[in-house]
């Protein structure tokens, strides 16, 4: 490996420390465990690389206690079922050598939201240290883990009704693992799969759509610690796959400045088996293609089933066979529930201008709203944007708008621009989704005008 990447990444590394170091810990501190049930282990800071990987399963009747489950022995003695669905969750690299504070919220939403059994794998001996050690035992582990699927296997579960969960560097030891089972396993979900050392990998190495009938990945640091190129049939790239809302932007944040997007992939699955609002997401060729209203719809590639994030079959898409590596794109809030409902704004001039017009639009409800920008090319009658808001379109009150005004400064601008305003709900499948309020729109320059919004809840 070239000496630059060896620097880079052991300086990332430092940095990791550093900034942990100068928050504390997570504030996040893993119940104690019972009697009789088995804790994940802590490793010693860089002696931590020795690959010991356990095996924990939890069961709806007892989702706090995980039972240590190596030997078939073991399987059949515990509350495993042998015809329930199997998920496993595997965490990626720990700098610290300590439990993943988010695994005990994500096994009980998932013992929640599905009958099946759950089990989280325990390698937090084997990730820690330098990154690259963590690395080169991704195969190790995926060998590991394929033992003791076999297992499984005998007993009577099928390759089918297996999920692998794997996070970060866990994603890509979930997909060599369904490498190993030449494609045959269920699904594959990768939260923000890690990018260092992943990015230029063959499709051996790393999470591909070939690994699972139904691979997935949600991309949510794509410019740092995930993986910028597409790695299923489906990836989320939520708001563009970086810089997500409520995470800091400045490096005095601390530890969260480096983790909080990457995470955050982690906390929008939990959020997602934990609430009923939905997730939905547009295939599009481009983030700013998607935000700029060029992709309304599900009908190119999927017929018309948006996906979305959660549990649903194949992320509720229905076409076979499922097309591969399909970008698709949504929008979320800073914070737990996270989702949001997307429409399309319109704004038809009735004249056409020899400059850009630029009209701000916002929609009013109980809850504070974010604007967007609708930007009509010179010489051109229309401009389009889809924007996100927290209520369904039914409950919002008001449409706010405003004509912002040319780059002259040094006097008012005083022109007024006549035209109609529109709004549909995403997917837009049908024309009839359109609503458009009554009468033409008299907009000045800086001036802000209110007009009802009257939509019919479906």
């Amino acid at each position: 490996m070239p000496p630059g990447l060896w620097g880079r990444h052991f300086c990332l590394w430092g940095l990791f420390l550093w900034l942990r170091g100068s928050v504390g810990g997570s504030g996040d501190e893993p119940p104690t465990p019972q009697p009789n049930c088995t804790d994940f282990q802590n490793a010693r800071l860089l002696q931590g690389t020795h690959l010991n990987v356990r095996f924990l399963l939890f069961t709806p009747s007892d989702p706090g206690c995980g039972q240590l489950v190596e030997e078939s022995s073991d399987i059949q003695n515990s509350g495993f079922n042998a015809t329930l669905g199997t998920k496993l969750i595997i965490h990626g690299f720990r700098v610290l050598g300590t439990k993943p504070s988010w695994v005990d919220k994500f096994v009980r939403a998932l013992l929640r939201a599905a009958d099946a059994n759950v089990i989280a794998v325990d390698w937090v001996s084997g990730s820690t240290g330098i990154y690259f050690s963590a690395v080169e035992n991704v195969v190790k582990l995926s060998l590991e883990i394929s033992r003791f699927l076999r297992k499984l296997l005998v007993l009577g579960v099928s390759e089918s009704s297996i999920h692998i969960i794997g996070v970060s560097l866990g994603a890509h030891v979930g997909g060599m693992v369904g490498h190993f089972y030449k494609g045959q396993l269920g699904r594959i979900t990768g939260l923000d799969p890690a990018g260092p050392e992943y990015t230029k990998a063959s499709l051996e190495e790393r999470l591909d759509p070939g690994d699972a009938r139904f691979v997935e990945a949600i991309h949510t640091d794509t410019d740092n610690l995930g993986i910028r190129i597409p790695v299923g049939h489906v990836d989320y790239l939520v708001n563009g796959g970086q810089d997500q809302p409520g995470c800091p932007t400045s490096i005095y944040a601390g530890y969260s400045y480096l983790i909080c997007d990457h995470m955050r992939a982690v906390h929008l699955y939990i959020s997602a088996l934990e609430n009923s609002c939905p997730l939905v997401a547009f295939p599009c060729d481009s983030y700013r293609a998607f935000l700029a209203g060029q992709c309304l719809d599900c009908c190119n590639p999927f017929l018309l089933s948006c996906p979305r994030i959660g549990l649903a079959e194949e992320s509720g898409i229905k076409i076979e066979p499922l097309p591969k590596e399909v970008k698709v794109y949504l929008m979320t809030t800073s914070s737990a529930p996270y989702c949001v409902y997307h429409s399309l704004v319109e704004f038809y001039l009735q004249k056409p201008r020899n400059k850009d017009t630029n009209i701000e639009v916002t929609f009013l409800s109980s809850n504070v709203n974010s604007p967007v920008k609708i930007t009509i090319p010179k010489q051109e009658l229309q401009g389009k944007a889809v924007m996100a808001h927290a209520n369904p379109q039914c409950q919002i009150n008001q449409v706010k708008l405003k004509f912002q005004p040319s780059s002259r400064v040094w006097k008012r601008d005083r022109t007024t621009i006549v035209g109609k305003f529109c709004t549909a709900p995403l997917p837009i499948n049908d024309n009839k989704q359109t609503v458009c309020l009554p009468e033409p729109v008299n907009l000045q320059a800086s001036v802000t005008v209110f007009h009802d919004l009257k939509i019919a809840c479906v």
